[in-house]
């Protein structure tokens, strides 16, 4: 089954590939993986703009598990019955088809017994696969690193505080995750998108309660230190100040313990922010070392020095001096001619 996931992952370029080598033209061919190269090994496996894989056999799901209402024949009484489905089935069939699980067909993930309805009290028993089930010791993800997510998670406070049932699937949802730092997203996208992730269980008294019987803290008390909280909200996002940064990781997954979160302002706020780092680097294109540094910092935040010119600075000094040796020479005939 596991094979079968990993090849709806590529489905779309499998049959343009096969078809090409059907029609024996090398030349097709080499074309063929020379534009795909950059886009299958530089950034997301999935084909995003085929049609979904398996829209149609997923849609007898989605009948029930996109409603708040369901109904079914209650083979004991011969009734129809209507229930309410459970808020956590309800699923975005849109979100869906627009992640990177697209062309899954729901029977990829879970027991074939949920083809049967209503279903089986035992199917909603079995353990869900886990993200290194499909992923790890790939060398087809290996890009991803995500064996290095897997050791970075298990140093995170997620990890270290809870037991085995907090997984992948507390944070990233497998109906409708998307890959925010490998697609042409703005910075303001990526920044609500990853911090709705942290927001959804850290500002939702029910998720919160069920790892632990604290009482959730108010968000906006606990960074009261930080000036105008909401601004920072939309604008960074919570893993700049709350994990340890990984150069070889495009999202930092070890959660850090609270004393150990960024609080100095300079961290951010100067000429060599450490946002550079970390989320400036998805569009960092732009940047010149020379130039105006990076057009996505003066776009979206406020950090001292990022629109400084190197050159522009050596004149300004210039200047100055010229200004400083005008007044002297000034000052001294003045006194000279008194």
């Amino acid at each position: 089954m596991l094979e079968r996931l990993k090849s709806h992952i590529s489905v779309n370029l499998f049959f343009k590939l096969t078809t090409l080598m059907r029609t024996k033209s090398l030349s097709a061919l080499l074309l063929f993986l020379l534009i795909t190269s950059t886009a299958v090994f530089g950034q997301l496996l999935v084909d995003m703009e085929a049609t979904p894989a398996s829209v149609e056999s997923n849609q007898q799901c989605f009948e029930c598990h996109t409603r708040q209402i369901y109904s079914y024949e209650n083979d004991w009484s011969g009734l129809v019955e209507r229930k309410a489905m459970n808020p956590n089935y309800i699923l975005d069939s849109a979100a869906f088809h627009q992640g990177v699980h697209r062309h899954f067909a729901c029977t990829d993930c879970h027991s074939p017994e949920y083809e049967s309805f209503p279903h089986a009290a035992e199917a909603r028993l079995e353990p869900m696969y886990s993200c290194m089930d499909c992923h790890g010791g790939d060398e087809t993800y290996e890009q991803y690193h995500f064996e290095l997510i897997e050791e970075e998670f298990y140093k995170s406070v997620h990890s270290t505080r809870y037991d085995d049932s907090f997984d992948c699937w507390m944070c990233h949802d497998p109906h409708a995750y998307k890959a925010m730092t490998r697609g042409d997203f703005k910075i303001s996208e990526i920044v609500q998108n990853h911090n709705k992730t942290c927001i959804d269980c850290h500002n939702d008294a029910v998720k919160f309660s069920i790892l632990t019987d604290s009482v959730r803290p108010d968000l906006a008390l606990v960074h009261e230190f930080i000036p105008n909280y909401n601004l920072h909200l939309k604008a960074v996002r919570c893993i700049e100040c709350h994990t340890a940064q990984e150069d070889t990781m495009w999202v930092a997954h070890q959660i850090l313990e609270k004393e150990f979160a960024v609080k100095k302002c300079v961290d951010c706020h100067s000429s060599n922010t450490m946002l550079m780092a970390s989320l400036y680097k998805y569009q960092n294109l732009e940047a010149r070392q020379d130039g105006f540094l990076n057009a996505i910092i003066l776009n979206n935040s406020y950090v001292i020095g990022a629109n400084r010119n190197y050159i522009f600075n050596i004149i300004s000094i210039v200047l100055f001096g010229l200004a400083l040796l005008a007044i002297a020479v000034h000052v001294f005939f003045r006194i000279k001619n008194r």
